[in-house]
């Protein structure tokens, strides 16, 4: 064989090569980003969300759009938001610009994810936040739609909603006190965690827990990635409250439940716990975080519609944990993404914005839907309400998660809240709820004599 002949045999055999390891050489596919603190938990899930979306879509076929079968190509950034916001910004451009990802969901601190908005609406991408809280992200778009309009929150609720749901958690909790032990007005202290998302919270339980006849002993403040919370766990059992009103999202999680039980604080330690929705919780506290309770989406066993126990059953099977509201990646990739641009039958943001503003979707977690401010303006937020899309409560109870809020009770014209289970089962029960426990030594303390 000549040197001329052997060079065109070995370019080919290249070409064969590349061809037989990369099937989709040339397909065509709809890019979406991932970006997240990858290094925890919350990261991960929103990769495992998306991964689980993106498989199930692909299985179906893909996208329909026009004549074209699309599939749904994945690539993930690391937001290493807990440590800098620049560091965010940066994974956000490199979806877009380097990537080419035509759409964006992630994001976990709203510091970072407010930064992350900017990059996003400034290169006309579609984002959905996966984690933060604060009211600004969606203010933005009701303010000045003409730039923030690519912007919609996926996940969670809003402050705001997230303290309306915390209110009603600590009515139901404080009700099942009060009719087992002697306590005749409640302390509660406030640990909140330093962050952006939860200065709004703190402000408005000072007001509205003395309306509820409920006396603040004091707020503690400990950072999200605290290892040690001993001084402020002993400093509020000094002031003998009856509830601890936590809101720590970080790592710190996991020590406010292993101290918590090491100490046995005569109070029940409540609110939002992020980590305790781990079903590794239990063990990463050294089985010390029994009875903590949380605000919570999945447990083994709860189910808002018929399509909850599904996505949980294969979440846990796939990656041998629990999904979390960052997890609803899965969501937007298989119920809205899909169905919008089949719907539409374009990937233009700007044909596919209207639509999903007037998109009221059935996922596993409720109802998913996008809503205005009190003003008539659009501002790309999640509805919030029983009917709709109301998150949960659960505790860890004997080593097992389960879901003990909400129940519903009729107030013509609504559906509201109630404190306590209903005589008779409603049709707005969810399947899986279960009594609230109060603690053993909370028992003891306060037991009625």
């Amino acid at each position: 064989m000549n040197r001329y002949v052997s060079r065109r045999f070995r370019l080919l055999m290249g070409i064969i090569v590349l061809m037989a390891v990369t099937p989709a050489w040339g397909q065509e596919a709809i890019r979406i980003g991932v970006v997240g603190p990858m290094r925890f938990n919350y990261g991960q899930e929103q990769w495992n969300g998306a991964q689980m979306g993106a498989d199930e879509v692909n299985a179906m076929g893909g996208v329909k759009l026009g004549n074209k079968q699309l599939k749904i190509e994945l690539f993930k950034a690391d937001s290493n938001e807990f440590f800098s916001v620049a560091a965010a910004a940066s994974a956000m451009e490199q979806l877009i610009l380097r990537d080419k990802c035509q759409f964006v969901m992630g994001g976990i601190t709203s510091e970072a994810t407010l930064a992350m908005q900017d990059v996003a609406v400034d290169n006309k991408v579609i984002f959905w936040s996966m984690g933060a809280a604060h009211p600004e992200l969606c203010n933005r778009v009701a303010e000045n739609y003409a730039r923030y309009k690519y912007y919609f929150r996926g996940a969670p609720f809003n402050s705001y909603y997230l303290n309306k749901i915390l209110i009603n958690q600590l009515r139901s909790v404080a009700y099942a006190m009060k009719k087992n032990l002697d306590i005749e007005t409640f302390k509660v202290a406030l640990l909140a965690e330093k962050a952006l998302y939860v200065d709004p919270m703190v402000k408005e339980f000072e007001t509205l827990l003395p309306k509820m006849g409920m006396e603040i002993v004091g707020i503690w403040r400990p950072l999200p990635t605290a290892k040690d919370m001993t001084s402020e766990l002993k400093a509020i059992e000094a002031t003998k409250c009856h509830i601890i009103l936590c809101i720590v999202n970080g790592p710190s999680g996991i020590t406010l439940g292993r101290q918590y039980g090491e100490l046995k604080i005569p109070a029940v330690a409540m609110g939002i716990i992020t980590q305790a929705n781990s079903l590794k919780f239990y063990e990463a506290t050294q089985k010390m975080g029994d009875y903590v309770m949380t605000m919570s989406l999945y447990t083994p066993d709860l189910e808002f519609n018929e399509l909850t126990k599904p996505f949980v059953d294969n979440y846990l099977k796939r990656f041998g944990d629990l999904p979390q509201a960052t997890a609803n990646t899965h969501t937007l990739i298989r119920y809205v993404i899909k169905q919008a641009v089949e719907d539409v039958g374009s990937l233009d943001p700007e044909k596919l914005i209207p639509y999903f503003e007037n998109g009221i979707t059935k996922f596993p977690a409720g109802i998913a839907a996008v809503g205005r401010d009190e003003l008539g303006r659009p501002n790309h937020d999640l509805v919030w309400g029983p009917g709709i899309n109301t998150g949960a409560g659960a505790q860890w109870q004997d080593g097992k998660f389960v879901a003990v809020w909400p129940y519903f009770k009729w107030m013509s014209p609504y559906w509201e809240f109630s404190v306590e289970p209903p005589e008779t089962p409603n049709k707005m029960n969810y399947k899986g709820i279960v009594p609230f426990k109060i603690p053993p030594w909370v028992m003891a303390a306060y037991g009625k004599k």
